[in-house]
């Protein structure tokens, strides 16, 4: 039996798609590779010009090495991981918290201060720049990782609640109705009854959140200047003037600060895609 012609545009269509996914995936990837081809050269590439051949030899401990050793990359990565993980729990924490207010309690003012939250995420980080950098300084919070904390909580819980509210709203109420007929707390049905379900938001949340605040470079050079309290993101820049044209030594730094994300993501990415899908049909 001969193919029909939506059949044969069905094959033409699949056959398009995994000969050019192929090909946008390598584009995609390419400036990464590159970095990664630069880490990994010696010095003497760059002084003869093989910026993009292949190695003459391969310096991988070496140049590594020097970017732990030589620099300050082991406190810069100290520093993000100590300003993301608690930024995360407490982002995550009021988020849920607050969505959970807002999405199962009906009382006057709900809706004003729902979009509250969803306004404070269309307000441009510049426009903030000026007086959040005054009020860390009048908070003697200026250069400090609980500065870069407190404010990172601030400024993404808005977005957080967002998406816990919408996530709650999605879940089976007669569940909590059913505890009330019991007797049981509010908090201890948020504890027992809702926490539970939320288990797949909370942990797409949190690598969302992780990937946010571990990338951020803005407010890492606005609220905090050297190594005690800048993160990778910021800290990263001194190798402009340590090592100046040591291209191989600054590539390398950047992969490094791009692992933990990539692997935060690559552990949870079974939850990341449940907590992103939960809900997205009937």
């Amino acid at each position: 039996m001969f193919p029909t012609p939506i059949e044969k545009r069905s094959r033409s269509a699949q056959v398009s798609y995994q000969s050019l996914l192929p090909l946008a995936l390598i584009l995609w990837l390419l400036p990464l590779l590159a970095v990664a081809n630069f880490s990994i050269k010696p010095e003497s590439d760059f002084v003869n010009g093989n910026y993009w051949g292949l190695p003459s030899s391969f310096d991988l401990f070496a140049n590594y090495g020097r970017v732990f050793f030589e620099s300050n990359m082991p406190r810069y990565l100290l520093n993000s991981l100590l300003i993301t993980i608690p930024t995360v729990i407490g982002a995550v924490a009021l988020s849920a918290m607050a969505g959970f207010a807002l999405g199962v309690y009906r009382f006057k003012g709900n809706l004003l201060i729902f979009f509250m939250f969803i306004a404070g995420n269309f307000v441009p980080f510049q426009i903030l720049m000026v007086p959040v950098r005054d009020l860390t300084i009048d908070m003697n919070l200026y250069d400090t990782k609980t500065g870069l904390i407190l404010f990172h909580i601030a400024f993404q819980t808005g977005f957080c609640t967002l998406f816990m509210r919408n996530f709650i709203r999605a879940l089976p109420f007669p569940l909590i109705e059913a505890a009330r007929v019991e007797g049981v707390a509010e908090w201890k049905i948020f504890w027992y009854v809702v926490l539970p379900l939320m288990k797949p938001a909370l942990a797409a949340l949190a690598v969302l959140i992780f990937t946010f605040i571990w990338n951020d470079y803005f407010w890492a050079v606005v609220l905090t200047q050297g190594p005690d309290a800048q993160p990778v993101t910021a800290g990263i820049t001194e190798f402009n003037s340590q090592f100046r044209a040591a291209y191989h030594l600054m590539s390398a730094g950047s992969i490094v600060a791009a692992l933990p994300p990539v692997a935060m993501f690559f552990l949870m990415q079974k939850h990341f895609i449940a907590g992103l899908t939960l809900g997205a049909v009937k």
